[in-house]
């Protein structure tokens, strides 16, 4: 019997609104990539004029580039590791202990999700200058901390409402001390929220401008080396370390997507 045409598109439309959606996501991607290779003939590379590999071989040609690039990692590293920490025990807090103003400190917490990032951004700049600290590394990383811990309270939480209280009653039931309980029942259950977090965080953290470009000083960031070369020039080696970085972050998403995978089929049924 012939399937009809229309019936078919009913029963994909979902399917293919969401590849489409992706393909349009994942397409400056794409265009970045392509353009890594390429050659161009003046300060800016956007029009395609022939392959080469020169870029690719010195990704570090543009001078302070790669000194932006690791200034860049270094505070998304250090934003992540205490934005994780706090916001790990905050989400903890939220969900297991009632208090006063429990709804007050929530709402203050997920405030930075929904406040535009230039009023964030301007609101973090008169308090450093009130208190007289100096613009640059440390303010960057105070900023970042701070917008990056909503979204790690966010994902943890979100975790933590979905874990089974049971369980942590049948380690305490079977002897365990609280820190022992939290070490091999809790922490590897609420281990995925904890770990979108810290990876959203991460890329926050190194996308950053807005919030970044008002308390930076006179430091410079890899984003903010690349709206400066934007405005002169724009040369093949950020297409080079775009490239590199999309690809580290789907050959992380990926090795997450596995892990969970081999404990799923780990698991006893």
């Amino acid at each position: 019997m012939r399937k009809n045409p229309l019936t078919w598109l009913r029963r994909n439309l979902v399917v293919i609104a969401g590849l489409g959606t992706l393909a349009y996501l994942i397409l400056p991607n794409v265009v970045v990539t392509v353009f890594s290779f390429n050659n161009p003939t003046g300060r800016f590379n956007y029009a395609w004029q022939e392959f080469s590999l020169d870029a690719w071989k010195d990704p570090c040609g543009v001078a302070d580039m790669c000194g932006s690039l690791s200034l860049s990692l270094q505070i998304a590293l250090w934003s992540t590791i205490v934005a994780t920490a706090l916001g790990t025990a905050i989400a903890f807090a939220m969900v297991r202990y009632r208090f006063k103003a429990r709804g007050a400190v929530n709402s203050l917490i997920f405030l930075p999700m929904a406040m535009p990032e230039i009023v964030m951004a301007a609101s973090l700049l008169a308090l450093f200058l009130n208190m007289g600290i100096e613009l640059g590394f440390w303010t960057i990383l105070i900023a970042h901390i701070m917008f990056c811990l909503s979204f790690v309270v966010a994902a943890v939480k979100a975790r933590v409402l979905s874990m089974d209280p049971r369980l942590e009653e049948a380690a305490r039931d079977l002897y365990a001390g609280p820190v022992q309980t939290f070490v091999r029942v809790t922490l590897p259950i609420a281990a995925p929220g904890i770990a979108a977090g810290a990876l959203l965080s991460f890329a926050l953290s190194f996308d950053d401008f807005i919030i970044t470009n008002f308390n930076s000083g006179n430091t410079v960031t890899f984003p903010m080396f690349v709206w400066g070369s934007a405005q002169r020039g724009t040369p093949v080696q950020i297409n080079v370390i775009g490239t590199a970085m999309f690809v580290i972050a789907v050959l992380v998403v990926l090795a997450g997507q596995m892990i969970g995978n081999r404990r799923k089929k780990a698991q006893p049924k």
